[in-house]
This record gives structure tokens, sequence and C-alpha cells, in this order.
């Protein structure tokens, strides 16, 4: 009898374990089909605010940039209202002047290039983190980065970060490959990645790319890859590839040491290129300087990582926790790439919340791979309860925005689309998830696709309107059928400067300098109609606008009952 009960135990597992093996290849794919369509479903997410107005002042003051370079078909010199501009690299603006020559100078020309190269980056992060762990993390990885909220919010208001973001992912995907197959196609790859990266914003560029390869050399003591002389290589082949912005940066500043630029004669554009742009405002040595906050990054991750943030740092405590023996040797990757990062911004002078956006790739692959390997009951509690309660926090701040603000861009349509989000909520976690951190991840998508459906599709739209310079340039081409010149004064022009179908003239505020021949119209606040008035100039009133810099948003502004005090009135008149 128990060679019979012992004959059958082994049937049962020679038996079970091919079909327990085969169901879990099946779950697997049931879960992997829906984590494909939930990154269609973002993608989506990301494309939809591509023909909200451009942002200002600085999209439209890039926008502005690129189109001057069509206008002028002069692709070496950077201008802004016509002076020469020294502030950022050319390759933004090659891209987006390729657009513009192909489609038009249109907002969604001008976005377009920066979400493709962010989804170039989402691909570069899906094939790295397959290539240091396995495809459901590389899937988890893209999803939380095309689901982060500065992610989303900087492929509305398109600045070099997209495309930065892209690049330097890409950058360290290559190095990766090239190192670990020994293969100079793929180093070849990597430094034109990385020159184009430094064509973008400079040498800090180098830090996270660098940091992230050198860093886990050095960590797992591979002494001879980290000085190998593939290096020496790249790093020739990076400073060839970077020779188009070191020629035009000599031909419009280094040639004409007559220029004042910031302020002083002789600035050296290849010096500033190389050291001034990123490293002098580090140091605040530079012209352009700051004042450095050592917790700014880490409060502007806990926002412009959301919904994830509050994981992440839980991941890092675990990679703190475990100490340096016991992290994997794949996971330095992106904890040098991004840690690094981080630490030197943090400790700059120099800081913005979009700077950090160019290592939410590594980000995403730490929280992804974290997520996957929670293992005690204890920590797949904890986590539930947090991103439970930041899915109510979320979804209460979007109906008090709502509330307050009261959007006038809020359709049927986009009020269906969020109830279908809502109800899918409630339901299609459970229905759809067989793991409790599957079930959280989910429902964290669905959160996310509301509010930021809910900030594209009515939020922003809404919110634009008193962006007055290209609400005015946009009347102005509809109603100017005598073509009557343009001018403006007093207000940041790039808005207009950019949706104007014609030339802008800048007059003083006090109506000094070179005006345009009446009759012609001007843009400019009340003061300044005011008094020009008082000096007899003879203008006709023909429309007013309401302005309020929504770069710098305050409640008073969101509040509808007190917003018109927050305005400022913008007159359109006729200059006789």
């Amino acid at each position: 009898m128990l060679k019979c009960l012992h004959r059958y135990s082994l049937f049962d597992i020679t038996f079970t374990t091919p079909l327990l093996k085969l169901m879990n290849e099946q779950t697997s794919a049931n879960s992997n089909k829906w984590l494909y369509i939930f990154i269609a479903i973002a993608v989506l997410v990301n494309f939809s605010g591509l023909f909200i107005t451009i942002t200002g002042p600085d999209g439209t003051l890039y926008a502005t940039i690129a189109k001057t370079m069509v206008l002028h078909h002069d692709y070496v010199n950077l201008y802004a209202q016509g002076a020469d501009w020294l502030d950022k690299p050319h390759f933004p603006f090659w891209i987006t002047a390729i657009f513009f020559n192909v489609f038009g100078f249109t907002t969604w020309a001008y976005k377009l290039p920066g979400i493709l190269f962010l989804l170039m980056g989402a691909w570069y992060t899906y094939l790295f983190a397959k290539s240091l762990y396995n495809e459901e993390i590389a899937l988890w990885s893209v999803l939380i980065l095309l689901t982060a909220q500065h992610i989303v919010l900087s492929n509305n208001d398109v600045r070099a970060e997209p495309y930065l973001t892209g690049l330097v992912i890409a950058s360290v995907y290559h190095f990766y490959r090239a190192y670990t197959q020994n293969n100079y196609w793929q180093l070849l790859a990597g430094c034109v990645f990385t020159a184009c990266a430094i064509m973008t914003k400079g040498m800090f560029a180098l830090i996270p790319i660098a940091g992230a390869i050198a860093g886990h050399l050095v960590i797992t003591k591979q002494w001879k890859q980290l000085f190998n002389w593939r290096w020496l290589i790249a790093a020739g082949l990076i400073l060839i590839f970077i020779l188009p912005e070191i020629y035009c940066l000599y031909e419009q500043f280094d040639l004409h040491p007559e220029k004042v630029i910031f302020g002083q004669k002789a600035m050296s554009g290849i010096r500033f290129f190389f050291w001034d742009s990123q490293f002098g405002r580090f140091f605040n040595t530079g012209p352009i300087k700051g004042h450095g906050d050592p917790t700014f990054f880490v409060h502007t991750t806990l926002w412009a990582f959301l919904p994830w943030s509050l994981l992440l740092f839980a991941a890092i405590f675990q990679f703190i926790k475990k100490g340096s023996k016991d992290v994997q040797s794949n996971e330095w990757y992106c904890l040098c790439g991004s840690l690094l990062t981080f630490l030197l911004f943090s400790t700059s002078q120099f800081q913005l919340p979009h700077y950090l956006n160019i290592v939410f790739p590594f980000f995403a692959v730490l929280t992804a791979q974290y997520l996957s390997r929670i293992g005690s009951e204890k920590s797949i509690r904890a986590v539930k309860v947090t991103q439970a309660v930041l899915i109510v926090l979320l979804l209460a701040i979007i109906n008090a925005l709502h509330y307050f603000f009261m959007p006038e861009a809020f359709s049927w349509l986009t009020g269906s689309i969020l109830m279908v989000l809502f109800i899918l909520l409630l339901f299609l976690p459970r229905a759809i998830a067989n793991k409790t951190w599957y079930r959280v991840g989910f429902s964290t998508l669905l959160v996310s696709f509301m509010v930021n459906l809910y900030l594209n599709l009515a939020f922003y739209p809404s919110l634009l309107h008193y962006q007055a310079g290209s609400e005015a340039a946009m009347w102005i081409n509809k109603n100017n059928a005598a073509k009557l010149a343009v001018a403006q004064s007093g207000d940041i022009p790039y808005a207009m400067e950019f949706y104007l179908d014609q030339p802008l003239i800048n007059v003083n505020t006090d109506g000094t300098g070179a005006l345009p021949p009446k009759p012609f119209m001007l843009y400019a606040p009340d003061y300044v109609i005011n008094g020009l008035s008082v000096k007899g100039w003879n203008m006709r009133p023909i429309k007013t606008f309401q302005r309020y810099f929504i770069a710098r948003l305050k409640p008073a502004f969101l509040n509808k009952e007190t917003r018109n005090k927050e305005l400022t009135a913008m007159q359109l008149v006729i200059v006789r």
C-alpha cells in the first residue's frame, strides 16, 4: 500500500508540475497583455496635450527661436527678439526647425518631436530594464515612466527635457550593450546619442550617463573594464560628433568679441558651452546665477514623480537598508545614474523642477523592480494602503481644482471619459489581476490617466486663455484684413511673436524707439495705453484680453471668485 501511495504521489508531482508551469505562463501572458494595453493608453495620454497652446515663457521662447531659424534660413545663429541668444545648445532647435519646415508653424509641430523623443526614451527604458531583469519589470518600468506626473507635464510644456530624457537613457543602454557584448557598433550608437544629449543641454548630460556606467564598474570592481581603451575611443567620437555645436558657437560669438552678451563683451560661446552654461551655474560662477536649496529636489520628486514617488522612496530605502553587499550588481546602473545626478543637482546653486526628468527612466526601473519583489504580506499591505490613500487624495485634489477653477473647456466628452475611467478604477483591477501589487499598480495607472486627461482636456486649455499674448495673436490673424503692422509693449513677447502670422515690432513702454508707419495695431497693458494717451497718441480700442502669468499659479487665481483681482487687462488698439 505504501508503494502504491508513493507511486501516486510521484505521479501527482510529475503531472502537476508541467501543468502549474503552463498555468503560470498563461497568467503571465495575460498580465502582459493588459500591460501592453495600459502602455497604449499611457501613450495616448501623453499625446493629449499635443494641440494645447504652447506655454510661455520658455516654451514660446524656444518655439520662436526655431521659427526664426526657419524664416531666416539660418541654422547657425540663435536669436531671440532679434538679439543674439546664448543659453541652450542647438540640437532641440534644429529638430524643431525640421518639423516646422515640414508641417508649418503650428503648436503640434513644435510639441511632436519632443514627445517622440520621450517615447524613444520609453522604448530604451524597456530595452534596458529587460536586459537587466525581465519583460515584466521592463513593461512596468515603461508604464511608471509614462505616467510620472512631470513627464506628462513636460510633454505638454515642451522644453529641452523630453529630448534629453530620451537621449540619456538611449546612451546608457547602448554603452551598456557595448561593454557587455564588446560591440563597437553599440559604442558608436552610444556616442551619437551622448553627443546629441550634450548638444541639447550641455556637458551636464554626461553625469547620468557616465554615472550609470562608471558607477556600476567601480562598485562591482571591474577595473579592467573601467580603464578599457574603448572609453577613450568614445570620448574622441563624442568630441567629433559635437563639432557642429562648437562651430556654430564659434561663428556666432567667438568670432565677434564686440558683441555684448550677458552685459559683457568678448563672451566666448565655446567656453559658455563647456563650462559656464552648466558648471558655472553649478558653482554659481557663471553669468546666470541662482540660489540653491539642498532639499529642493527631495520635495520636487515627491510631486514630480507622482503617483509613484512614495514607492520610489521605499525602493531606495530598501537599497540603503540592505547595504551595498546585498544589492544585486545590475541595480547599480540605475542607482548610480540617478542618485549621483540627484546629489549633484541638490548641491547646485541653480535648480528647476524639470532638471530631474532626465533620471526618471532610472527611477522607473528602480520602482518597478521593487514592486515585483515585494514578498511579505506586511509590505504588500503597506503598499496597498499607501497607494489607496494617494489615489483618494489625487481624486480629491482634482475635484477641488474643478470646483474652484471651473474650467471653460470642460466638455461632456471629457466628463464621459473621466466617468468611464472612474468606473474602471472601481472594478477593473480586481477583475484582471491575480497579484495584489498588480491590482495596486493598475489602480494607480487609472488614477494617473484620470488626473492627466482632466488637466490636458479641461484645465490647461482653459488656463491658456489667460496667456493673453497668444490669444491676441490668434485673434489678430483672423481679424487683420487690412494687414496692419503689429507692435507690442509691456509684455513678454514670445507667445505673440510665435503665434502671429506676421512680424512683431517691440515698442518701449514710453512710446520711444522705431515705430511702424501709422495706422498700426498696438498690444499693451492698460498703464502703457493710458500713458501714451496722455502723451497725445490717437488710439482706438478694438479688443481687450485678460492676462495672467500662468507659469506662477496662485490660489487666488485658481479660485474663480477671486480671479479677476489677479488679472491684468491687455488692450489691443489701432494707433492712428
